[in-house]
């Protein structure tokens, strides 16, 4: 009888174990065991290697809507009634007409004082302050939505100018409002004898309320013909008063990018010249600028981000300009080289535009617009993706040749990749691009292990996952970009700068998926790819030490490391960097050889989630973002763990160096 008990408290005592077994190994299927690695780091002077000054800094292209509302803050949209001048009748979108049909009649004509801009807006007031036909209350005429609202915020100040002329005394109310245009947040009264010829007009709006849906509305209660053309709202707030919107500048400037590529990009190219980004065409008074149609992106640019203000972009990033200009290509067309040397001259003068000293012809031209020094432009890049096309070798070598007869220290990019064959043609540098699925950018890693290791040096100007994998901005692309960029620090002997493409895109105009910052008209936040980049900002100009992963479970870690030195402690730093792209939590030995540790001041961040697919969004702009910790005692020989699906860096003070200790979580978070 006791056996018998003994018997079947031992098969009960089993068959718990069996179920604690089926319960473990049915939550093992969605997290995958526990792993193991090693990672071997030698910082000894011989396997030590200076990595270029210029290896990370940032690509912007007229896409999305990221300059044209968006990093140049100018507010009003069709400020000079151009976009829709082509079609029959004219349209001028968005711009809306405040009224009906028996009080105020809006049309366009070609009356404008500006040579290069010749429509003006036409606004016959039908209705008066008297008499059989009384205007509605606030008067008719004509408001601006801009680029999918304005951002009025309460207290600051805005600038409106506008050209107008009337045969009539001028009597005009402009004003800042809601949407419907029944909140008033900013409002003056404009009030001239005579405007016969065309005047400009300042007026000073300072908001006395908040609205980022709001719009800008000329109206009028008096009967006549007012005529407007070049109507420019800006806020007076811009990064430096130089046109640029403060929180999208301040994401910029806190990637340190060390060069800015622009203006693009297929926005340089354009599906017809005629749509093309011409440099001289974007320069002078905003007014005389005749804006174009960016025909690949299907929308209309007034160019007040020019090619002056992308060279003073660059000095106020304090990043170096790298200038694409249009090789004589289009996606549908191409200029003989025969027919080139034009187009040359061309860019030879927008190089003495930028470099020219104040006296020359076109330097003098920059020096009228308020920068008297030349811009410190040194690199440019012969068109867009255009190796394939048959005129592209010619009208190459014609540009090349007189920019280096010119500026001979100016580097040159290629269109066509040099890194597994020799290019027939003497370059730089040449351009590299890859957008691809997660998985193909995470096998790229390697992709220049086997490059050239002589000849022009590469530029990966665009990378980026797209397609599914990329969502609007998932953890999953950010991970593999993040392991093709381990492998650019460790190719850095033949990559000299690299650059994620898009920049930005506005909420409202998803020409590209993914990009790196979102915004709408007052809002804005970084995807996983945004803050991905945060991790390399201390690579330009660091150290790079050879480091061997052994015992890589399923080749799922990628690992970099570095020597810096922080320029706020002034201490020095080894920096190991490693990409899990595996569902397995890994326990990563690591034995450094060739330097010394502190054993406290060491710090770890991560960037992970719970969802490799998870997203950042306006709601919860940070769920994605890097998270610094303090590490505790660290060694030469040491084990830290890395989560699944991870993104994780630790900093390790190196000895002989004096300790900055941090204590408070401020001082954690300062460097994100």
């Amino acid at each position: 009888m006791e056996m018998d008990s003994r018997r079947s408290l031992c098969c009960i005592l089993l068959l718990v174990l069996f179920g604690i077994s089926i319960q473990y190994q049915c939550s093992a299927s969605k997290i995958d065991a526990d792993q193991t690695a090693l990672l071997l780091v030698n910082a000894s002077e011989a396997s030590a290697r200076k990595m270029p000054d210029t290896l990370f800094g940032i690509f912007f292209e007229e896409i999305n809507h990221a300059g044209a509302g968006g990093l140049w803050a100018e507010l009003v949209c069709n400020r000079g009634f151009e976009s829709g001048a082509s079609f029959t009748p004219p349209r001028i979108e968005p711009w809306s007409i405040i009224g009906n049909d028996s009080s105020v009649i809006v049309s366009t004509d070609l009356s404008s004082c500006f040579d290069r801009n010749k429509v003006a807006l036409k606004v016959e007031v039908l209705c008066d302050n008297g008499g059989a036909n009384i205007c509605p209350d606030g008067g008719v005429g004509v408001y601006n939505p801009g680029f999918w609202g304005m951002n009025i915020e309460h207290g600051k100040s805005y600038k409106l100018v506008f050209h107008v002329r009337s045969d009539e005394p001028l009597n005009l109310s402009v004003a800042l409002t809601s949407s419907n245009g029944l909140n008033k947040l900013a409002t003056k009264t404009v009030v001239a004898d005579y405007v016969s010829n065309w005047t400009k007009v300042f007026v000073l709006l300072e908001a006395e309320g908040t609205d980022s849906n709001s719009r800008l509305e000329l109206r009028s209660t008096t009967k006549g013909v007012i005529w407007f053309d070049q109507v420019s709202l800006m806020p007076l707030d811009t990064y430096n008063g130089n046109g640029f919107r403060k929180d999208l500048f301040g994401m910029l400037k806190a990637l340190k990018p060390a060069f800015i590529r622009f203006p693009g990009g297929c926005f340089v190219e354009g599906e017809r010249l005629k749509n093309a980004f011409w440099w001289n065409k974007t320069i002078g008074p905003w007014e005389n600028r005749p804006g174009h149609y960016g025909d690949v992106w299907g929308y209309w640019t007034d160019d007040g981000l020019g090619h002056f203000e992308f060279l003073q972009l660059a000095e106020d990033l304090g990043a170096l300009p790298i200038w694409v200009f249009n090789s004589g290509i289009s996606h549908k067309e191409q200029v003989d080289t025969s027919d080139i040397l034009p187009y040359v001259q061309d860019i030879l003068d927008g190089l003495e535009f930028a470099r020219g000293a104040p006296n020359s012809k076109w330097g003098s031209f920059r020096a009228e617009m308020g920068h008297l020094e030349p811009f410190d432009l040194r690199y440019v890049a012969i068109g867009n993706e255009d190796c394939s096309y048959s005129e592209y070798r010619g009208n190459y070598l014609k540009f090349y040749s007189a920019i280096k007869e010119a500026y001979p220290d100016i580097k040159i990019i290629s269109n066509c990749d040099g890194s597994s064959k020799a290019l027939d043609h003497p370059a730089d540098l040449y351009d590299f691009h890859i957008y691809a699925s997660a998985s193909d950018i995470w096998f790229n890693a390697s992709r220049f292990d086997d490059a050239l290791r002589s000849g022009p040096k590469a530029f990966i100007s665009e990378y980026a996952v797209h397609g599914k994998d990329a969502g609007k901005g998932s953890l999953l692309a950010a991970l593999a970009e993040a392991a093709f960029l381990i492998g650019a620090e460790k190719n850095s002997d033949v990559i000299e700068m690299t650059s994620y493409a898009p920049l930005f895109v506005n909420d409202k105009d998803w020409k590209w998926t993914a990009d790196a910052i979102v915004f709408t008209s007052s809002q804005a936040y970084g995807t996983p790819s945004y803050w991905m980049q945060h991790f390399f900002i201390e690579s330009n100009g660091a150290t790079y030490l050879t480091s061997t992963l052994q015992a890589n479970p399923s080749n799922e870690l990628i690992a970099s490391a570095i020597t810096w030195q922080n320029e706020t402690d002034n201490n020095n730093y080894l920096r190991i960097k490693v990409v899990n792209f595996g569902s397995s939590r890994v326990t990563l030995s690591i034995s450094i050889s060739g330097l010394s540790l502190q054993s406290s001041g060491a710090t770890k961040t991560i960037l992970t989630s719970s969802n490799v697919m998870d997203e950042n969004s306006f709601t919860d702009p940070k769920k994605i973002s890097p998270v610094k910790t303090m590490l505790g005692e660290v060694s030469e020989n040491m084990d830290v763990t890395l989560l699944p699906y991870s993104f994780t860096s630790f900093d390790l003070l190196r000895k002989s160096i004096s300790i900055r200790t941090v204590t408070t979580a401020s001082d954690l978070e300062s460097s994100f």
